[in-house]
């Protein structure tokens, strides 16, 4: 996944689905028959605007700049029975992960989590009935049929929150870039100033006995993001999917680890109080910069309630120990 205007995780779309065909009114007439029956078909169902999930995309960006997605009509129906053709469906084929919403009313209509799922956004207006439907016997041949039903014209939200098995939360330069890069074959930008990273990263992590999973790279939070400060609640949603959260605090924090920990947990607890349910792995970074008699000291200000590990992405130390620790609570 490139970092940059290629990931876009937000679209906002007219969908205007199809108009239903209207009933036939048709009276059956042939050089045998003077004064047949009713033989009126039904009308087609107008087109749906469906929502398709597509393993292999990552992103919105083919749905960016297509506001407007408009379904086919249904055709009337015809003599003896036929039918109306049913309009047009329009597929839109969107990430695993993706929400669906009402943009006026905010009510989430659905999400797509698996492969080939397909959920319908905006649903067609139904055919009219044929005038075969009403006959009776006292009323032997109806004249009228139903008309068609109209389409609907909705403005929806779609939402991507990704997929991953293990979400990293941490400040701006905690080295959250740098770990993703060298656990997995993702190329994050990484620099040494703040919110280098401003888009979402995937990476998948090796494990034993050709095991893997996949993390996710979260752009940095900053005190009040959760009240829009620094990037905001923009990437926060994504926290939501992920199976772990790994919490990075940098072993030359200004704070006590406790303390940056505990302002991190407090954004996530204002930004949505149900991940605080989700189980939680430490790592302090940056530990090739401690002794063992440091890091010992340090170990005093770890909380006593999330299993933790020192690591130093740039001298490979403690990553196995991490990579075990990740594993123990995503199969928990």
């Amino acid at each position: 996944m490139s970092q940059g205007s290629n990931f876009v995780d937000y679209v906002k779309i007219c969908c205007r689905s199809g108009h239903g065909g209207a009933g036939s009114a048709h009276l059956h007439r042939d050089v045998f028959t003077a004064k047949g029956g009713p033989d009126g078909g039904d009308g087609g169902r107008g087109g749906h605007v469906i929502i398709k999930g597509n393993a292999q995309l990552w992103t919105l960006l083919h749905l960016k700049y297509r506001k407007h997605v408009i379904a086919g009509n249904g055709e009337s129906g015809g003599s003896s029975l036929r039918s109306g053709k049913t309009g047009r469906d329009e597929i839109l084929e969107v990430p695993l992960g993706t929400i669906a919403r009402n943009a006026e009313t905010g009510e989430v209509l659905f999400e797509i989590n698996t492969d080939g799922e397909t959920k319908v956004l905006t649903p067609g207006g139904r055919g009219g009935l044929g005038n075969w439907h009403f006959k009776s016997p006292t009323q032997q041949t109806p004249r009228f049929a139903q008309p068609g039903e109209d389409g609907r014209e909705d403005w929806n939200i779609l939402e991507l929150k990704l997929l991953a098995d293990v979400g990293l939360v941490g400040f701006p330069n905690a080295g959250k870039s740098t770990l993703l890069s060298v656990l997995s074959a993702a190329k994050p930008e990484i620099a040494d100033y703040a919110f280098t990273t401003l888009v979402p990263n995937l990476g998948i992590v090796s494990y034993r006995d050709n095991r893997s999973f996949v993390m996710a790279d979260i752009p940095g939070i900053i005190e009040g993001a959760s009240q829009g400060r620094g990037l905001g609640i923009r990437f926060l949603r994504h926290i939501e999917r992920n199976s772990v959260l790994l919490f990075m605090v940098p072993a030359d924090t200004g704070r006590s680890i406790k303390e940056e920990y505990n302002i991190l947990l407090h954004e996530l607890n204002e930004y949505n109080p149900e991940l605080m349910h989700k189980p939680r792995v430490l790592a302090i970074t940056k530990g090739d910069m401690l002794d063992e008699e440091l890091q010992q000291e340090m170990e005093k200000e770890v909380p006593v309630d999330v299993p933790y590990v020192f690591i130093s992405s740039v001298a490979q130390k403690g990553l196995t120990e991490l990579k075990d620790l990740l594993w123990k609570e995503i199969n928990r």
